[in-house]
């Protein structure tokens, strides 16, 4: 603790799943202290596996990592203002929790920042709280299938709608609800004083789905259905060669024509009215990418990998799960960690992405078990011995055993 652009920035995380602790994981990567306040049978994420402990499963010691761990059963009261106690050492409340439980639990914005107008409480919502839908619990796959993810997927390959292969709307959502937090905190810096910040799943999601696909549909009358024909196209994919399969993007023209000369035609862009503009090369997309692909296909993904990266035309590998663990890449800066997890035993552990200039690397801690840092984050806010022992054996507060 105490170093990185958010050192000295305390918050409570009570959130749960993935969209809500993956902006908190963020913030901890940042320097700043994220306490996370978990129910007696901890996050559902917890018991994702596989795991070698009960309640340490793989995903969440990604998730976990670096916060501190609280356990309180808000079921009692006495945890529930052993909750507005640590609420009120802190500079920041994120919370997945619909408001009307909150406010049952006496931990809605209003008395919380009644007590403390500098919090900043971020309430992450399914759906914005003026439409129909306000109140509804929402989940990523919900929301992927409202802002129609599954239908362009159906459009693009011509087969039944499918849900994106990983849970794009919690991690959208996620870094949206990080920046919004990050936005309060800068004002906050200039006024001194906190707000609510709300950020609903459904219409952040909209956004970013919309601002590819809204097309022809922001003009009245409608210029066409929607839709951004390029990334519909179905030959828009990893391209199979003779022996595998090649990610290429050939954007712009001078890509075009170094493409072209690589492969022995250099008139084959002046000669072709397709080519002539980008917005020619979208009308005729489909073919375009068909024929690419058909010429990918007479050579290896070694060969084009060559050929191509001296033409500087831009490609990659298309990898699989393992062959990105081995990325060359990723291996040499360092991305992979080594680690010995004190009770986890050796683990693979990724480093946080982003480097601050006035900052070395940021450590963080180990994600720890269930409750295990309750008794000092109690402390923190003024509790004595002898009343976390009776809280702890009340069952308000749960301790690791």
């Amino acid at each position: 603790m105490g170093q990185g652009p958010l050192a000295g920035i305390r918050i409570l995380d009570m959130t749960s799943v993935l969209l809500g602790p993956y902006a908190t994981q963020i913030l901890a990567e940042m320097g700043a202290e994220v306490i996370k306040l978990e129910p007696p049978e901890g996050d559902v994420v917890r018991l994702i596996g596989p795991m070698r402990n009960p309640g340490m499963g793989c995903m969440f010691l990604t998730l976990g990592r670096g916060k501190r761990s609280i356990c309180l059963d808000l079921k009692q009261e006495a945890a529930r203002q052993a909750a507005r106690d640590v609420a009120a050492t802190c500079d920041v409340l994120v919370t997945n929790i619909r408001p009307p439980a909150m406010a049952r639990l006496g931990l809605d914005e209003a008395r919380l920042r009644a007590a403390d107008p500098r919090l900043i409480y971020c309430a992450i919502l399914g759906f914005g709280p003026d439409g129909p839908y306000a109140g509804r619990p929402a989940y990523d796959d919900l929301i992927q299938g409202l802002t129609a993810l599954p239908h362009l997927v159906q459009r693009q390959t011509g087969g039944p709608p499918r849900y994106t292969p990983l849970a794009l709307a919690d991690r959208v959502v996620g870094l949206h609800s990080l920046s919004a937090i990050l936005a309060a905190l800068v004002e906050r810096g200039r006024t001194g004083q906190g707000q609510l910040v709300e950020v609903p799943m459904f219409e952040v999601m909209a956004s970013f789905v919309l601002g590819d696909h809204l097309t022809g549909m922001t003009y009245d009358p409608p210029a066409d259905g929607g839709g951004y024909a390029r990334v519909l196209s179905p030959d828009r994919r990893p391209y199979a060669t003779r022996d595998g399969h090649i990610c290429v993007m050939i954007y712009n023209d001078a890509q075009w024509r170094r493409f072209f000369a690589a492969i022995g035609e250099p008139g084959r862009f002046d000669n072709d009215p397709r080519m002539a503009s980008h917005t020619t090369r979208t009308t005729h997309i489909d073919a375009i990418y068909a024929e690419l692909g058909a010429i990918l296909a007479g050579r290896t993904t070694a060969e084009w990998l060559e050929a191509l990266g001296a033409a500087d035309v831009p490609c990659a590998p298309a990898h699989s799960l393992e062959s990105l663990r081995a990325d060359p890449h990723l291996q040499a800066s360092g991305f992979f960690r080594a680690e010995e997890h004190p009770s986890e035993g050796p683990i693979t552990a990724m480093a946080a992405p982003i480097r601050y200039g006035n900052h070395g690397e940021i450590p963080r801690a180990h994600t720890v078990r269930l409750g295990a840092d309750g008794a000092a984050v109690l402390a923190e806010a003024g509790y004595d011995a002898a009343r976390i022992a009776a809280l702890a054996e009340e069952g308000a507060l749960r301790l690791p055993s």
